[in-house]
Order: C-alpha cells, then structure tokens, then sequence
C-alpha cells in the first residue's frame, strides 16, 4: 500500500519516498508518500486501472518488510 498521507511515515516498516529527493521523480510519482509494508493486500490484474508508477529501490522495503515480519 502506498499513501501520499505523509503522517503515517515514522515507522521502521515504511519508506518514505520523497518528489524533491529525485528517486520519486523516476518512479512517477506526483507527491511525497509513504511506502506501508505492513498494510499489504492481494489484488488481481484485472482490478488495476492503471500504474502511476514503479519503485526500483527494493532494499529499503524489503528492510521495512523485515520489520514488518521482526525478522
């Protein structure tokens, strides 16, 4: 799940992904958000409408994923 509602940042399992900081830029991002691994959920291809966009840097979530499992 990810929230442009920068309030629920502050937790080891979130990432914070910020516009200003050019990583956000790439993925297409129009605002600052929050990145929540511990608010996970399945959902089928055939429900995306469409992709607004794609984060690259995969080893911050995956140490916030850990978080989420305390590992």
């Amino acid at each position: 799940m990810v929230t442009s509602n920068m309030a629920r940042a502050g937790h080891a399992s979130r990432v914070v992904v910020r516009v200003a900081g050019g990583c956000a830029n790439r993925p297409g991002l129009l605002t600052d958000s929050v990145i929540m691994t511990d608010d996970l959920a399945t959902v089928h291809h055939t429900e995306i409408d469409r992709v607004i966009g794609a984060f690259s840097d995969m080893s911050e979530v995956d140490t916030a994923s850990c978080a989420t499992r305390g590992l």
